[in-house]
């Protein structure tokens, strides 16, 4: 399944779950007011002997009643829910720190914590997609989960025990698993499940606390006129139960087959059947299995790795298939028998090369022989199938440009204090008159330290390409989340001085500000919801050749620009013109995004695949080109892989 299919899937997802929750709560509307009657007639003294029939005295309750309780089930349903979903607006990092996670920091990070890091962060670079910050949880089973309301905002949440036990394989299997669930749009649908899943369970809670209160009262006084209400609270609880039976049955049937699918998107991302099937014949071989003692754990049983709880009627109501079941659908030769678990493994963390990362050239690929027979038809259309996909290839292209990173960047990538001296290195000026005023703005307006940090880095980043500054932007990520919402302020206001300081916007300071409006703003300010509006690409105006044009402009040859724009048109299948003039701070760009980011998922492929053909028409991709590719891909929510640059993809 591609990544546009997926996204459309989780769409189709979310109203099914709509769905089973409207039904659940129908259900409960139905017992609250049975209850209720039940209650209103005993307290009638309508139920004595020679009583009519109980249907009978049922149509004798005013029917306002019934239309009062069935309102007040859905509105506190509804609150409840709603409450809840203002709890997640943390996204990921609410439900790690529930967990009681602590986010790891590079600085202090043991070996097998570095491994881990190192492994979250090459699958992220090779995806595309941004470095999440990874939590540590303090539980001694193997089991991880990924949380967020989408890639910009997820983070990666591993327990001890999955540290101590996996190998390095092993461990890439399990964040391939995790990673296929932020890709395909599985922990957003996770996310909008505990908080429906709360106000269904609500109504059981409101029980328990009238049983709680009439208990306390009943000590206070021996008075009788307690009992209607005592009756009242034991009926919600049991309520409260049949919701706790509905809310694992929608976990169930929403989660079960997602599972297969991130155990067989996983052996596709590392081509390594025996990592992930290893980590679950040691699930199965450890005494603590995936089990999860933190409480918080019950609500989000549906995003682990492993079933985190055993239910009642286990077969029907577990977010998880039988671990047996999951070891054969990748492992069809295993003989059935768990090992048991020994001591944790220590292994040190390999270095990128040792690891099996091939030599790879700085920036991105020229055209080679290799290319010689690959049309522009070909190579646009492998330019969408990597959309949000995962694979060795992938995997070893991303180690690769990790490792030909400059270590003292590479370094300061993952310091909160140091990346954003680098940031802000990136965004200065070489030399020139502008150069003095950029200083004296940071110096004014920053730490000192950040501002000695930038300093000491800006003459290293004068020689980086793209490739390679963009890399280190996607790396700082983690360490910007930690940032305090003041600094965060600080930090976004110096970078956007910064480039306005020459009333002009050149193109890696337009898509180093995307890609830091729109990885950092969900984490401090909360997820904003794009609603997606538009079928085709017809129903978005001119937004389409607006998008073109820009990147038409870039070809290195004039005579090219024209037909570069004409490739991408034809695959569009829509009229337009060249618009040839200077787009003064990419301000029509930015406007074309914004329309063009509200498109459903199955009508973006023709779109990138008409970039993707208007960037490769003159047979090379600049440093340049590739950057703006990469800044419209991440701004469509697109996540675009660098190695679609490698030299397999080029052209002659």
């Amino acid at each position: 399944m591609n990544f546009f299919q997926a996204q459309d899937n989780a769409r189709k997802k979310t109203w099914r779950l709509a769905a089973l929750f409207v039904a659940a709560v129908v259900s409960l509307i139905v017992m609250t007011n049975l209850l209720v009657a039940v209650v209103y007639l005993w307290t009638g003294n309508y139920a004595t002997p020679g009583a009519p029939p109980t249907a009978e005295l049922l149509g004798r309750m005013p029917a306002e009643y019934w239309a009062l309780i069935s309102a007040g089930v859905a509105g506190v349903v509804a609150v409840a829910s709603l409450m809840k979903y203002l709890s997640l607006r943390g996204g990921g990092r609410a439900i790690a720190e529930a967990l009681g996670g602590q986010p790891i920091s590079r600085n202090e990070a043991d070996p097998s914590q570095r491994r881990l890091l190192n492994v979250v962060e090459e699958m992220a670079i090779a995806s595309g997609t941004p470095v999440p910050p990874v939590y540590l949880v303090p539980e001694l089973s193997i089991n991880a989960f990924a949380a967020g309301f989408g890639p910009d905002d997820a983070v990666i949440g591993i327990n001890q025990g999955t540290l101590d036990h996996l190998n390095r394989d092993e461990l890439q299997g399990v964040i391939g698993h995790e990673f296929s669930h932020i890709l395909n749009g599985d922990s957003r649908i996770n996310l909008r499940l505990i908080a429906i899943l709360h106000g269904i369970l609500f109504i059981g809670i409101i029980g328990y606390s009238i049983l709680r209160g009439v208990g306390r009262g009943s000590r206070r006084s021996n008075s009788s006129g307690g009992l209607p209400v005592l009756a009242l609270g034991l009926g919600l609880l049991i309520i409260g139960y049949a919701g706790t039976f509905f809310g694992n049955l929608i976990k169930a049937a929403v989660s079960r087959q997602r599972e297969f699918l991130a155990d067989a998107a996983a052996v596709q991302f590392t081509r390594n059947p025996q990592g992930i099937a290893g980590a679950l014949k040691k699930i199965g071989g450890l005494s603590y299995g995936s089990s999860m003692m933190s409480g918080a754990a019950n609500e989000a049983s549906h995003m682990f790795f492993g079933q985190a709880r055993t239910l009642f009627l286990n077969k029907l109501l577990a977010t998880h298939p039988p671990l047996p079941r999951r070891i054969l659908a990748i492992d069809p030769s295993w003989n059935g028998e768990f090992e048991a678990i020994g001591a944790p493994l220590t292994a040190p963390e390999p270095t990128a090369a040792s690891a099996g990362a091939p030599a790879f050239a700085s920036g991105y690929a020229t055209a080679g022989p290799a290319a010689d027979t690959i049309s522009v038809a070909v190579a646009s259309e492998r330019v969408v199938n990597a959309v949000g996909e995962l694979d060795q290839r992938g995997l070893d292209a991303a180690a690769a440009m990790i490792e030909t990173t400059n270590d003292t960047l590479r370094d300061a990538a993952h310091d909160p204090w140091a990346c954003r001296g680098l940031i802000h290195a990136m965004l200065i000026a070489p030399a020139g008159e502008y150069r003095a005023e950029q200083l004296a703005l940071l110096r004014a307006n920053t730490e000192s330290s950040v501002y000695q940090h930038m300093l000491r880095l800006a003459p290293l980043t004068e020689a980086l390409d793209e490739a390679h500054r963009l890399t280190l932007v996607e790396m700082a990520m983690p360490a910007l989340k930690e940032l305090s919402h003041n600094q965060y302020r600080r930090f976004m206001a110096n970078a956007i001085a910064i480039i306005k300081t020459d009333a002009h916007v050149d193109l890696f300071e337009w898509v180093l500000h995307r890609l830091l409006v729109k990885e950092l703003r969900p984490h401090f300010e909360g997820p904003s919801r794009i609603r997606s509006r538009f079928q085709s690409l017809q129903q978005t105006g001119d937004a389409p050749q607006v998008l073109l044009s820009a990147l038409a402009r870039e070809q290195s040859k004039s005579d090219d620009k024209a037909r570069a724009f004409e490739e991408g048109l034809q695959i569009l299948g829509v009229p337009g013109l060249f618009d040839a003039a200077d787009d003064e701070n990419f301000s029509r760009l930015n406007d074309a995004l914004k329309t063009l980011r509200k498109l459903k998922p199955l009508a973006k492929p023709k779109l990138i695949k008409a970039c993707a053909a208007v960037t490769l028409a003159d047979e090379h991709v600049s440093p340049r080109q590739g950057a703006l590719l990469q800044g419209i891909a991440a701004a469509l929510d697109c996540p675009l892989p660098p190695s679609v640059y490698s030299p397999e993809s080029r052209l002659p």
